[in-house]
């Protein structure tokens, strides 16, 4: 009693959990309150918030969680991204037929596409021959003639639409330690592009051209210096001022650094080179696609391993964003695609915009991009914010992330490495959703990119997935 005593006569020092008006309340009586930002997770879901206590650490099912994830980290840190060539898709891409067309995100119907990547599958069925104009393209569509695929369903990521055809170059990108392969499309630069729903005829002439003559150049490059090391380019990059998601510009050099001697002493075409070596000078994006394939590659290495909960995936196609977990293999848990909160070109503002886009996200997903923006300062100046917030996104997401990743360091925060791994029980534990800065493209096809932000995935993507983990532990029963 006299502790009890004791401790209402004392100077009461109180955490206030709640509403901030319990906080008014006592400090009108007097008391020293701190006030602490905290809700229940999962917006107070008491299913999933039981399913959550019992895939913590500290029980049988926690710890076994724990030691899948560790194995999926392990692999996915140790992987070796290496660019071996550059093939046309229906060479590279297991399942890929003439009538086969890629997209970003998970699986949506043509009827339900965004305006943009029904813009670019019409220009992918031009630029094939499919069709001869965009009206009999779109009535194929509506009867069926095409097959529609999310990329990941073949390994494969594309920015923003996302679209690949059976003719165009891929990237192929190889796990040096696990033999696995990724694939991307090349990257148009900026302006009217396919992958923002452009298909005029310059669109259709460049495309052509990176068919004919810069595919094969980057094939000849890939295959004389006998694959390049992209873990090492991101690496360097990160120290130069890039995330290698929206801010390329050093890993691009550092690329060009690579191609040109090989180029100019191959026995590709002379009066073709000059063509190539501008094309990629003049995209600071052009790294992008290799960033992606690269990311896909190392986290294909951490997938399928049972009761892991690493997020292996978030991709969007402008309808529902989609996450996939490595415990549940390539099921995937989607939401609502949300729209992009930052800076407009002149001239354009959120009314113009298209939801969230594109399996670009997956440089997030390696803990790149986003999480990385501490290393490039830069870009607040496109997706809005000062430096350092940069950092503050940076130091958030090591609280939904397993581990760091040593090769990618960051010099302004001490050169520790970048918060990957990002575990579906964090993200429900915690009430913090990873955070990925992209693009902004107009909801109608063709317009193009109007603009840069943040954006995060629907909590429901993280909620389903943590739901279908407890279903396998309680089937396992």
């Amino acid at each position: 009693m006299s502790s009890i005593r004791d401790l209402i006569q004392s100077d009461l020092k109180i955490a206030n959990l709640g509403l901030p008006s319990f906080r008014d309340d006592l400090e009108a009586a007097g008391a020293s309150v701190i006030s602490i930002d905290w809700s229940p997770p999962l917006s107070g879901d008491v299913d999933a918030g039981w399913s959550l206590a019992t895939m913590m650490s500290g029980d049988d099912i926690g710890d076994a969680i724990d030691a899948a994830n560790k194995v999926a980290l392990e692999r996915v840190l140790g992987a070796e991204p290496m660019w071996l060539d550059c093939l046309p898709a229906r060479d590279a891409l297991v399942g890929m037929t003439d009538r086969t067309i890629l997209h970003s995100g998970p699986p949506v119907a043509w009827e339900d596409m965004a305006g943009p990547m029904q813009g670019a599958i019409i220009g992918a069925m031009l630029f094939e021959g499919l069709a001869p104009d965009d009206v009999a393209a779109r009535k194929m569509c509506e009867q069926g003639a095409i097959e529609f695929s999310p990329c990941h369903h073949l390994n494969a990521v594309g920015p923003m639409a996302g679209v690949i055809s059976a003719s165009m170059p891929v990237l192929v990108i190889e796990d040096a330690n696990g033999g696995n392969r990724a694939f991307s499309n090349l990257n148009e630069g900026l302006g009217k592009a396919l992958r923002f729903g452009a298909y005029g005829e310059d669109v259709l002439s460049r495309l052509a051209w990176m068919r004919d003559v810069l595919g094969p150049a980057l094939s000849v490059i890939a295959r004389a210096l006998g694959g390049v090391n992209l873990k090492s380019i991101t690496a360097q990059a990160l120290q130069m001022g890039d995330e290698c998601h929206n801010r390329n510009q050093a890993a691009t050099s550092l690329l060009f650094r690579e191609i040109v001697p090989a180029l100019v002493r191959s026995d590709f075409p002379k009066d073709q080179i000059p063509d190539v070596l501008d094309f990629i000078a003049g995209n600071n994006h052009f790294y992008l696609n290799f960033s992606m394939a690269a990311a896909k590659v190392a986290l294909m290495a951490g997938s399928n391993v049972p009761n892991s909960s690493l997020v292996t995936v978030m991709a969007r196609n402008g309808v529902e964003f989609g996450i996939q977990m490595s415990g549940t293999g390539n099921q995937w848990f989607t939401g609502t695609a949300q729209m992009v909160k930052g800076l407009y070109f002149p001239g354009f503002g959120e009314d113009d915009a298209a939801p969230d886009l594109g399996d670009s996200a997956i440089t997030e997903t390696m803990g790149i991009g986003g999480f990385a923006m501490a290393a490039a300062p830069g870009i607040v100046q496109f997706v809005g914010g000062t430096p350092e917030t940069a950092k503050q996104y940076t130091r958030e997401m090591y609280e939904i992330t397993l581990g760091r990743n040593p090769t990618y360091s960051l010099p302004p925060l001490g050169f520790i490495g970048t918060p990957t791994g990002i575990d579906v029980r964090l993200v429900a534990d915690k009430n913090i959703l990873p955070l990925i800065n992209t693009g902004i493209a107009h909801k109608d096809a063709g317009v193009g990119q109007i603009g840069a932000g943040l954006v995060s995935p629907p909590i429901e993507c993280f909620a389903s997935a943590l739901a279908a983990l407890a279903d396998q532990f309680a089937g396992a029963k």
